[in-house]
């Protein structure tokens, strides 16, 4: 008795023990998280903070106050002989989108590693903005314009217009005749076309944002570059408009003065004429050779001319001055880091594993990736084949998915246009190795369609490639205990019945039996230009090409790692500072000295910029280099491990699985209930209004990719306000 007694008494002081354990780590864990939440907000609001405080600047800016009031005594504490003129707008104007950049990559690093499972009950406070996501404007000149994106659109013309008016009051209070005898409406005149060049900078301002593919501003804000990039398209074409207006007022007005020999001037002390005149030049063939029709007819010429926006930045920023240089500079400086770092890592070369080329001309490429890569469905990656072309990049869809696939990256590219045609015809010669770089992947911070009830893909011919890592990202969820995932309908039309083998990459080769049957998943299938199955004699087969390894070729990764927002941090931050510190050195001991001599010899205006560009260039590059070398010191030691000697099998062919279907038994179970969950409908297209107004769900998620027409028309349907249960978003894809 004595003895249970205490073996008792033992194994309860156990069980207390570990309760106590286990309750204190339970505590530590969420006081933890309970802390890195807080200092999120606190992160969030100082953000909106010094946001707020940067957008009122630039309202401030052409006001007659910030002339009078504020610039005299802003530049008396400001432009010291560490950084002249430059001293004002580099605190006003650099530092504080040069701050929410920096310290926004911490923001983003803590949010990763709080990254939750996504659920209906997670993501429901979304729910109440959600009208703001709703399609406002659906027009072919400007695509799908949401109420945000219409009302961001809205207030950046009210700056626009504001700064006009406040900069031409100003200007006509305080006339400067420029030529003897020089009449009023032509001062005027000359006035007027001056601040146009001015509103066209605050463009310029914002213009390289969208296009930094790696940048911590846009997920700060909910975008990403590939959703962003209507806004690049609209600032260019607004800032070619009023730099058009800018130059032809400036011809003018010198042709009616005689003065039309200014074109030709270098000034040594104020901007540069010639400058201005090459930078439009580079800018019209650029803007020419970007409209829609030749992009998507003949990409190369919109790509090799858009190369020309090195020279038109430099030549531009010799024209505006090393003032206003600072007030773009945030934007240029974020721009040339993401360039870089791009840059070093596309010279890796990719391990590509292998090759499936699908009966409908298309091929799923295979990567090996490492392990700790996490990226969010409907990311994409940029593929470069040296042997096709050393300069063309060219955007795909991931159709893979990083919690199902930890070391398998998989994209499709569809054979259209000459680049996927040569990439074709070199993966179905049978090549033992395809020399292939990559930057990337690039995606959103979280899978917000997981919010909803009911989601509903809609996409057309090749955009189904996003809804492919959509669907492999619901599958893994619902094999979570506890979490809810929305029932999924896949609305797909095709032209043949051969495009049917997309729907075999739904699942990976390897798909477990048991992640089906865990969530709904319905397919509607249309087959626009045929009316039936075609006969077993004229099926195309489904061909796996394998690569052999090769030590020189390494697994996709982040360009700095898992820890990639902090690295980013800290070359923005060092890079930055270095900046500051070089710039003040050089204009204290070199430039001011040249300024003050006595026998009035200035330092060259030109001068000041290419002082700019060189240090801002300079310092990207060693700050970017050094923290690049110090990650890939220790990759390179993991990736050494990491190389398998593996046998490369033999090449293999098989029809699809919607083929084999009509003929026999599946031999997979999950392929097996893919086929068995869809309708094929030949000889048909999909009523949209019908499908999607027949959603019996409180939230329907409406996703549609593809076509812009039919995009245009999904758009239409769900803001017609006929269904408040439709929550359209259009997704962008690259195939």
């Amino acid at each position: 008795m004595v003895y249970k007694f205490f073996s008792k008494a033992a194994n309860l002081q156990h069980f207390v023990k570990v309760f106590r354990v286990t309750i204190n780590s339970s505590f530590h864990n969420n006081l933890t998280k309970q802390m890195k939440m807080s200092s999120m907000t606190v992160f969030r609001l100082i953000f909106l903070v010094v946001f707020l405080g940067w957008l009122m600047i630039w309202v401030m800016m052409p006001t007659k106050v910030y002339k009078n009031a504020w610039t005299p005594k802003l530049n008396d504490k400001l432009n010291s002989t560490y950084f002249e003129e430059q001293g004002t707008n580099l605190l006003l104007f650099s530092f504080p989108v040069m701050f929410i950049a920096a310290f926004g990559c911490v923001y983003l690093h803590l949010q990763k590693n709080l990254r939750k499972p996504n659920s209906r009950g997670v993501l429901t406070s979304n729910r109440r903005l959600s009208f703001l996501r709703r399609p406002a404007l659906v027009m072919a000149p400007l695509g799908i314009v949401t109420a945000l994106e219409l009302a961001f659109a809205a207030m950046f013309i009210a700056l626009l217009i504001w700064s006009l008016a406040n900069y031409l009051y100003v200007s006509f209070g305080h006339l400067h005749m420029h030529k003897q005898g020089e009449k009023v409406w032509q001062a005027k005149f000359r006035s007027v076309s001056l601040r146009l060049g001015y509103i066209g900078n605050i463009c310029w301002a914002f213009l390289f944002f969208p296009v930094t593919r790696g940048s911590s501003i846009l997920p700060l804000v909910g975008l990403t570059s590939e959703s962003s990039i209507k806004f690049h398209i609209w600032l260019g074409h607004l800032s070619m408009i009023l730099f058009a207006a800018h130059t032809v007022g400036f011809i003018i007005y010198w042709a009616i003065t005689n003065q039309m020999v200014l074109m030709l001037e270098w000034s040594k002390t104020y901007v540069s004429n010639v400058a201005g005149e090459i930078a439009i030049v580079l800018a019209l063939a650029m803007w020419v050779t970007s409209s829609y029709r030749i992009r998507r007819k003949m990409f190369e010429v919109f790509f090799y001319t858009h190369q020309l926006y090195i020279l038109y930045v430099v030549f531009y920023v010799l024209h505006v001055g090393a003032a206003y240089f600072c007030m773009i500079l945030p934007g240029i400086f974020l721009f040339v880091i993401d360039r870089y770092l791009r840059f070093l890592q596309s010279q890796r070369r990719a391990r590509l594993e292998s090759a499936r080329l699908l009966p409908c001309g298309s091929i799923e490429l295979t990567f090996s990736k490492s392990p700790g890569l996490y990226y969010n469905p409907t990311s994409i990656i940029f593929l470069n084949v040296p042997s096709i072309s050393k300069l063309q990049w060219h955007p795909f869809t991931i159709t893979s998915n990083c919690n199902m696939e930890q070391d398998k990256l998989s994209v499709i590219v569809k054979r259209q246009g000459s680049w996927s045609q040569k990439l074709y015809q070199q993966i179905s010669s049978s090549v033992d190795r395809l020399e292939v770089s990559v930057e990337g992947p690039y995606g959103p911070t979280s899978s917000h369609f997981l919010r909803h009830e009911l989601l509903v893909l809609v996409s057309g011919g090749s955009g189904i490639t996003p809804f492919i890592s959509i669907i492999r990202e619901i599958i893994v969820e619902s094999t979570k205990p506890g979490c809810q995932v929305p029932r999924v309908l896949l609305v797909c039309a095709f032209k043949n019945s051969a495009d049917l083998a997309i729907l075999d990459l739904l699942l990976p080769v390897n798909a477990a039996p048991s992640n089906t049957p865990q969530m709904q998943l319905q397919i509607e299938a249309y087959i626009t230009r045929e009316g039936e199955l075609p006969t077993e004699d004229n099926l195309k087969l489904l061909r796996t090409i394998w690569f052999k390894p090769n030590q020189l070729d390494s697994p996709i990764n982040a360009s700095l790692g898992n820890s990639n927002w902090l690295w980013l941090g800290a070359i923005i931050v060092s890079s930055f500072v270095m900046f500051l510190l070089i710039l003040g050195i050089v204009t204290r001991y070199y430039i001011y000295p040249i300024d003050h001599q006595n026998n009035g010899e200035t330092y060259h205006y030109s001068y000041y910029v290419l002082w700019d560009m060189f240090l801002l260039c300079a310092c990207t590059f060693i700050a970017s280099n050094a923290a690049v070398f110090l990650f890939r010191k220790k990759e390179n030691a993991v990736e050494r491990k990491q190389i398998q000697n593996l046998e490369v099998p033999t090449p293999t062919t098989s029809p699809g699985s919607w083929f084999q279907n009509a003929n026999g038994e599946l031999e997979s179970q999950p392929h097996q209930s893919l086929v068995q969950a869809t309708r094929v409908h030949f000889g048909a297209r999909p009523d949209l209004k019908r499908i999607l107004f027949d959603c019996k769900a409180s939230d329907v998620g409406v996703l549609a990719c593809g076509p812009r027409k039919m995009r245009h028309e999904v758009a239409k349907i769900c803001s017609s306000g006929l269904s408040d249960n439709l929550h359209f978003e259009s997704i962008s894809f690259n195939w």
